[in-house]
This record gives structure tokens, sequence and C-alpha cells, in this order.
């Protein structure tokens, strides 16, 4: 074996002699200190505040008692075996050393082992090092290795190098190649940079607080052997490593090198550390978010010095006496974080601060120049008051007026029976009118799903996030009475879940608004009419029976289920809501009238939608129970056909659909106007007994309509029995006095459209109530 064969091992062998912290002429000095601290305000009380000739800080402490307790982050051992005296972050086989603590930035700068992988002349490994820095395992989660500040760096001619580790508990692994063939590959344009050319370099990612450098060779050096036999990798504050020629001697010689570190308080953010008692930024500072990691730093506020983790705070700087801005014709002033300078009389600032004498003239111009200042506050002072008070005054009319509509609309009223029915209106609300105007955008035309006769109705969005109907009535209807609030009551008591929930309402403005529930499938409306460019109805024969007979239930509970009996008077496919599962919802009771149990009918203005008006009802203005009857059968000759209840593009005597449909059950047309999408061979019998249903609704005589609660029941039996025979019914009776033999047709209107689904109608025959809803 030669001379040569023994030099790497020799070399290797005084490594560990050589001190950690000498870098060689590769580390420049340590990095600067932090901002000048008193001595008063290094450490706490009674502690040391130096270990050696590094600073030591507040948080950070040598003794128990010392250093922030929150974790054993903030604790320095300070080894005393060494002259001078030496800290550590950690005693164990990956100690640490700390050459510098600073409190601005929350960094610390350690010192760290490199990585070698050293060979002989014959491509023997002599020597493998690996190096490890391992915070996440003494629990320094809030420790960070820089992103900003270091570089992941291998140096060698035959180098690959990699560095695994750990960010956020997932894996991550990085790595670089460096060659050279000979040593002269480094011209002078090149030498001093980390290009891939005997250096390589990397940056390192955000998060990570441990990591595993590895280097390897891939010709075991034995080509470049004369001037290169070792690879090196290693992390290092990026400042403190310049590559040259000389490196690859340097780096023999070097242990460890200097790695920056960041370092928080906690892992709590700014906003939630201020609330805890354990809240770390005292006097005179500020709270700022890490970017790097979990926790927050602590700063002096400007114009303040000193250590802001400290109990006594940052104290202020007295410019006056440090740095004196001012001139010597002025007389600087200390200010709590700030300075101001002074001039005498005679003297104005300038724009620098400066004071400058001024002249006679100067002085003139100088009061003229105050005179209107002063005037041109006063004006401004005097025109901001005007203005608050005249917004007072606006506020203040806007607030009589609420007050006036609410007394009117019967709202106190209102609140002394939800007062008294507590229990039975936990989820009824007054709502104010500001509410409901933020709810709907300020009544944006974008929220607006549906208008009728009575009003507009608009999407609201609560501050719960809760969807919500508004219904606003149209203005010039009649305000709010003591009769209102009782029907608003009564309708409040109602819990059917195939009727649309009244939530509460707003009284504050001139027509009251209703909020109801939001049910977000459309109306049966728009699901039972083809849509154009559709071929095929969109709801099935069994949907449609569904939602006949989950109609015909709400109904008859409105009509005898509650207190007092309701009568719907406008009910319309455009008035029966669907949801996702095609529930049917029965809406919009702005015609809805409350029957006394001492009446059977009631004399009130013709309201409703022509089409689907009881004949009976449009000639009396005797409001039945069996007006209600009337209109569902529409709705149910509707569902049968799929046909629109008026269109002017079919003949005249066809143009309504409830004469259309009596003459066609008449001549025993009824598969001809049945909408064909829904018939086949297992539902015939069950589309004629619907159909007969829809007749005996249709009867002109109220008397001779069944009940609401009898439809419902026959639609319930049917839909359970649906696959079964129905014996066959006398679909006409003779004594049954149907549409057709009228002597005049009473929809026949012409109102410009060939076919409508729907057309509102009041009529002033007689003197009734109109509530306005």
């Amino acid at each position: 074996m030669t001379s040569s064969d023994f030099l790497i091992p020799l070399s290797l062998q005084a490594i560990g002699m050589i001190n950690v912290f000498v870098l060689a002429a590769m580390a420049s000095p340590p990095p600067p200190p932090s901002p000048p601290l008193l001595d008063s305000q290094i450490s706490l009380p009674g502690c040391p505040d130096h270990c050696g000739e590094v600073k030591i800080p507040y948080p950070f402490g040598i003794n128990q008692g010392c250093f922030l307790s929150e974790t054993k982050l903030f604790f320095i051992d300070c080894d005393q075996s060494f002259q001078p005296p030496k800290p550590f972050l950690g005693r164990s086989m990956y100690d640490l050393p700390v050459l510098n603590i600073n409190l601005d930035g929350g960094e610390m700068v350690v010192m760290v082992s490199i990585g070698k992988d050293c060979y002989n002349k014959d491509g023997v490994q002599v020597y493998h090092f690996n190096s490890r820095l391992r915070l996440g395992d003494y629990n320094y989660y809030n420790l960070n290795i820089s992103t900003s500040k270091n570089k992941f760096t291998a140096v060698g001619c035959d180098t690959y190098a990699v560095l695994s580790g750990y960010r956020g508990g997932r894996e991550y692994r990085t790595g670089c190649v460096s060659y050279c063939d000979v040593i002269d590959s480094f011209n002078t344009t090149t030498e001093s940079s980390c290009s891939g050319v005997g250096c390589c370099q990397t940056s390192i990612p955000s998060g990570l607080n441990n990591f595993t450098l590895s280097v390897t060779s891939y010709n075991n050096h034995k080509f470049v052997y004369d001037f290169n036999p070792c690879s090196y990798v290693f992390v290092v504050e990026e400042s403190k490593f310049e590559f040259s020629k000389a490196s690859f001697r340097k780096l023999n010689d070097t242990e460890k090198l200097p790695v920056v570190l960041n370092w928080a308080i906690g892992n709590q953010t700014c906003h939630e550390a201020k609330k805890s008692v354990n809240f770390t930024c005292k006097g005179n500072s500020k709270c700022i978010d890490t970017s790097n990691g979990h926790g927050y730093l602590c700063q002096c506020l400007p114009g303040y010095q000193g250590n802001p983790y400290h109990p006594n705070g940052c104290l202020d700087i007295d410019e006056c006496e440090t740095s004196n801005p001012c001139d010597k014709s002025s007389i600087c002033q200390n200010l709590p974080g700030n300075w101001t300078c002074i001039c005498p009389n005679g003297y104005i600032a300038t724009e620098t601060g400066r004071c400058s004498k001024v002249s006679v003239t100067n002085q003139s111009q100088r009061r003229v120049l105050l005179l209107c200042i002063s005037l041109g506050a006063s004006i401004v002072i005097l025109a901001i008051a005007l203005s608050l008070i005249c917004w007072g005054m606006k506020k203040r009319k806007v607030m009589k007026l609420k007050e006036k509509f609410f007394k009117q609309n019967g709202g106190l009223m209102l609140q002394q029976q939800l007062s008294s029915h507590r229990q039975s209106f936990e989820t009824t609300k007054i709502f104010s009118a500001e509410e409901l105007k933020r709810a709907t955008n300020n009544y944006h035309p974008s929220r607006v799903v549906g208008q009728g006769g009575y009003g507009i109705v608009y999407k609201g969005i609560l501050p719960t996030k809760k969807v919500v109907a508004i219904k606003k009535s149209k203005l010039g209807a009649q305000n709010c009475s003591d009769q209102f609030i009782n029907e608003v009551i009564m309708l409040l008591q109602i819990n059917h879940r195939n009727v649309v929930k009244l939530l509460g309402c707003c009284l504050e403005t001139e027509v009251p608004l209703l909020v109801y529930e939001f049910i977000n499938n459309g109306t049966l409306l728009h699901h039972i009419h083809k849509n154009e460019g559709q071929e095929k109805s969109p709801l099935s024969w069994e949907l449609r029976l569904k939602i006949a007979t989950e109609t015909a239930g709400a109904l008859a509970y409105l009509h005898s289920a509650t207190s007092t009996p309701i009568i719907h008077r406008d009910v319309k496919t455009g008035n029966i809501l669907l949801d996702e599962k095609f529930t049917a919802k029965v809406s919009d009771f702005g015609a809805s009238r409350l029957i006394p149990l001492d009446k059977n009918q009631l004399s009130t203005v013709v309201q409703g939608t022509l089409g689907y008006l009881d004949p009976e009802y449009m000639h009396s203005s005797q409001l039945t129970e069996k007006s209600d009857v009337y209109s569902f059968g529409v709705v149910l000759a509707e569902l049968l056909t799929g046909k629109k209840v008026l269109c002017f593009n079919r003949p005249e005597n066809e143009r309504n659909l409830a004469t259309l449909f009596v003459s066609s059950m008449e001549e025993d047309r009824l598969f001809q106007i049945v909408d064909g999408d829904i018939v086949n061979e297992e539902n015939v019998e069950t589309l004629k007994y619907v159909a007969n249903l829809a007749i005996r609704c249709l009867r002109i005589r109220s008397e001779e309509r069944p009940k609401m609660k009898e439809v419902a029941m026959e639609l319930e039996g049917l839909r359970a029995l649906e696959m079964h025979q129905w014996g066959k019914v006398d679909m006409c009776s003779q004594d049954t006095e149907l549409l057709t033999r009228q002597s005049s047709n009473p929809y026949a209107i012409d109102y410009g459209g060939p076919c409508a689904s729907s057309a509102g109608i009041s009529s002033t025959s007689t003197v009734g109530y109109d509530d306005g809803r």
C-alpha cells in the first residue's frame, strides 16, 4: 500500500480534533445580532443573559424559571466545560451548538454536521457519514429550517446527493448532481458559483423540521481522486458559503456549518393567541403571524426598542437624546414612540421639519393663512354638524314611519299574541325591514322567483344562511288590520307537510311582508306542461297521482283540521310547489279567507285565477269550501290532460279546459284529451276513476260537489290500490248540471295571448274583505 492510501484516513482522523466552531476561511463572521437590548431587558431578573459570548434573550433562558415554559424549545443548555462556555439547543447525538438568537426575525443560527463520502485511489470507500437533523424528535414543532436563508448543497466532482425528510407529516425528497473531470473545469466566470460543475445547490421547502443528507459517488472518485477524493453534502446558511477551487480542501477540514432555524411562540395565530391569558407579546409591541410553520412572533412598535417578550415590554426610544433629528434653531421634544421639533417665536417649520426664520411679510401672510385655515375649518365643521343633524332627523323620521306602519299593521297585537302562545310559535319571528332588505340584496330583480296578482315573491338568504321566500304585496293593497293579524296567527299554526310553512312577517313597511319556507323545485305548472322542444311530459302518472293526493290532503286539512276553517280561494297548479322529491306544497295564501265557525259561506270580493274560479262564486260572490273543490277539479283535469286551463288557439267552446274536459267526458272521448305520455294498459281504470272524480268536483252547484276530505280519502285509497282494477263508475249522472249546458262560457275573455295557464281576476260586485296579502 502506498503512502497515498493513508492520506484520507489520516486526514479524517484529524477531523474530530478540529473545533466545530472553526469554519476556516469559508465561514463569515457570526450573523448580525438582534437590535441592541438594554441589559435589564435581555433576560428575566436574576437570570444569566449570556452563555459565553452568545446573548440568551428571553423567552430563551439557561436556568429553570428563566425561559418561557411553554415548550423546552426555549431552554438553552450552557455547557461550562468549554472555555468560553458554549450554548446548545439539544444534548444528544445531534448536538446543536447555538451561534445567535434573533428576536426580531424569529431566527436562531445553529451548527449542523456535514455529510461526507470518501474513497482511496483504488475506489475503496474509506469514510462515510450521513448528516441528520431531527427537530421533530424533540417536539420542536414550531422550529423549522429557514427556506429563505438556507441552501441544500453538494460539493464534489463525482457526486450524487439526496435530502430526505418530512414536512406536514408527509415524506419529502430532493437532490442534485455535481460532476467535473479536471480541476481546471472551474473557469474564472463560474468558480464562485454553485452551478453543477463541482458544486450543486437547491432550495429548502417550507415547513421542514428534520432531514437526512446522504451522498454517494457514481465511479467511487477513481477518475478525480487526485484533486477530489471526497463528496460533501450539507445544508448551510446561504450567505456563509461561497464555492471555489479551495472548497475541496476546506471542507475536508470542516465538521459543521451554520444553519438558520425559524422559531415561533406556540401554535396559535395572533387572533387566537390574543384571547389567551398566556399571550406573550408585552407592552408597546405587535403580534405577527409566522409564514413558515406554526405560531406567532412579537415585534416592538415603531419608535420603541427592547425585548417585546420581556415583562417590561418595549421601551420608548428617546430620539432627542440619541440622534436629535432637530437642528439648533428648534427644540426637540420626545413623544411616546415619536418625536417633534418645536420652533421658537419668529420661526416656522419647513417641509423637512427644520425651522426657518419668518420675515415681517411672511408673518402677515402667516396670519392671513391661519385666519383662512381657521375659517375653512369652521365651515367644514359646521357642514359636518349640519349633515349629522340632517342624517339624524332623517333616521328619526324613518324610525317613526316604521313605528307608525308597525302599529298600523297590527304589530303590537301580533307581539302580544306571540308572547301569549310562546310554545306554539317558537320558530315564528317578526322580522325587521332592514333584515329582509339585506336578505334580498335590497330587493334586487335577480332575486325575484315569482309574481302574480297579489305581489312579488323574492328569494331571501338570512344571516343564518337559511333560504326563505319573501312575499311583498303590491302597493295600494289594503293595510293589515286586527282581522289580518288574526288570520296571520291562524296561518302560523298550520303545521302540515304539504302546506308551505309561514315563518313570520314584517310589519315595518307600508304593506306587510310575509316570510315563508323556500321550496326549490318550482311549481306544478312548470313541470306539468311540456316545454318547447320536449317530446315527453316530465311527470309520470304515478307522480301526478301522488301530487294530486298530497294536494287534496293539504286542502282537506285547511278546511276541517284547523280550529277555524281556511279557504284557499286560489287553488291552481301555479300555487302548488314541488320540492326535490316532488312532494307537493300548497302555497300562496294571498287570497285565503278564514270562515267563522257559525257560517258556511262568506260574501267577499271575487278573487282568484280565471280558468280555476268557481262559476257559482263568480256570479254570487258567495265563498264556500266547495269553491276550492271546484278549483281542485280543474287541477285534476290539468294533471290528466297536460293541457293549459285557457288556450285561445283551441275552438271557442274548447278554450276553457273545464268546458273541454266535461264535454269530452259526456261524449265518451276521455282518452282523446288525456296526455298520451301517461296512458298504459295497467292504469286505464285508474285514469277513468280520477276523471270521474274531477267531473264530480266540477259540478256547477256547489252542494253537489264532494267535500275536500272525501276527495282526499278517495285519492289516498286509489293510490294505495292503483294497480288493481276498479269497478266501472257512472261518469255522467243524469241530474248533474254540466258546464257545457250553460248558455255562455264564463271564461270567454280575450287576454291577448293564445294560451295561458292562468289569469287573475278581481271583481267588486259586492262589498267584502280584501286583506291585501
